[in-house]
């Protein structure tokens, strides 16, 4: 890993590009995804793999902003390493804290579920709420209210004892600064593992977030998110009343339907820029941490060492749309260029490079 350190927090730039390596690879098609994680991370890929495959698990929470890519890079990771899927419980797995939550939420309808999860927290929930109060909190909270830290560890500790032997990225935990000392102390508090335990730090520039947000559209008919900077369709419209370009579903079932941004979305991230900021506390006091395992990735690197560090192909196209001469929309791609958090003129990079440098210091850690 580079030694020049580039971002607003210091993150270091993780070298992606292979001198002598030429060959391009179409980074969302999971068949050259595959091929481009063998050629550049295959002895870690191996490393790993023969880790998992020997029994040994680990927990890796999950840190970064909001929209961050947390669970992108997750998956990601476990494609590469586990790219077959079958009937048994995979080797690697991703908890989500909100999506437990509208889980066992859904569950308490169905009474085997309810009293299951009820005898789970007679024997481990520590803390002030009653089991009466407990199953109250869950059936009627929203997402702001379920406050208690001791109820979201026990729900953590309720989906993880689901998950027997398997290696496990925690993504939503800690969310606030009082959450941190049980986020530290979560593998002993399990009691039954005895894994090594480690941190991945996502550095996203903010105004990254806020384009995204502010650009993402989805269709009607069939709900697939697209986004008219970043990830056009293949057929572009225009709307000559409104003198703009719009996107056209590529579903065919949908008949060419008209993509539409969602309401809000045009004020990017103000109506999260709290939560960010939270985020970004969490996300600084824990990298001051000492003791537990720090993997650190990053989304963007300056447009000035780029040819250095990343091949073209790795960084996320910008696009942009004009009307030809006969009226038809031509597409215009570019290298996407944003500033990061210094004010630098940055790259950022699609989900893929950022991945390999999360498997590659893993398999550093678990060596």
């Amino acid at each position: 890993m580079s030694s020049d350190k580039m971002s607003a927090l210091n993150f270091p730039i993780f070298k992606t590009k292979i001198v002598g390596l030429n060959k391009k690879f179409n980074l969302n098609d999971p068949d050259d995804r595959r091929e481009y994680f063998k050629l550049k991370a295959g002895p870690e890929i191996e490393k790993i793999r023969k880790y998992l495959d020997s029994g040994k698990t680990f927990v890796g929470y999950l840190l970064g902003k909001k929209n961050s890519g947390k669970g992108t890079y997750s998956k990601l990771f476990m494609e590469a390493i586990s790219p077959s899927t079958s009937s048994e419980q995979a080797a690697i797995g991703h908890v989500a804290v909100g999506d437990i939550v509208r889980d066992v939420h859904a569950g308490l309808s169905d009474p085997k579920k309810k009293k299951e999860l009820s005898e789970f927290f007679k024997k481990n929930y520590r803390g002030f709420h009653s089991l009466e109060e407990m199953d109250g909190l869950i059936e009627g909270r929203s997402q702001s209210s379920l406050v208690s830290t001791e109820l979201i560890l026990t729900l953590l500790k309720y989906e993880i004892s689901k998950r027997p032997h398997q290696a496990i990225f925690i993504d939503g935990f800690p969310r606030g600064l009082d959450q941190i000392s049980y986020s530290i102390f979560l593998r002993e508090l399990l009691g039954y593992r005895d894994d090594p335990d480690f941190f991945v730090f996502i550095n996203l520039p903010t105004a990254i977030i806020d384009a995204r947000i502010k650009t993402r559209v989805v269709c009607p008919i069939c709900k697939t998110p697209r986004n008219t900077k970043l990830l056009a369709t293949k057929e572009v419209g225009y709307d000559k009343d409104k003198k703009e370009f719009y996107l056209i579903c590529d579903n065919p079932s949908c008949g060419g339907a008209r993509m539409m941004p969602k309401e809000g979305d045009e004020l990017g991230i103000e109506p999260i820029r709290e939560r960010l900021e939270t985020d970004e506390k969490v996300f600084n006091k824990l990298l001051g941490l000492h003791g537990v395992p720090k993997v650190y990735l990053r989304n963007s690197v300056p447009v000035s060492k780029a040819a250095e560090f990343v091949d073209d192909y790795e960084i996320t196209p910008a696009y942009s749309y004009e009307l030809d001469a006969s009226g038809k929309v031509r597409i215009i791609e570019k290298p996407w260029v944003i500033k990061d958090d210094k004010g630098v003129d940055s790259h950022s990079l699609l989900p893929a490079p950022v991945a390999l440098g999360m498997i590659k210091q893993i398999a550093e850690i678990l060596e």
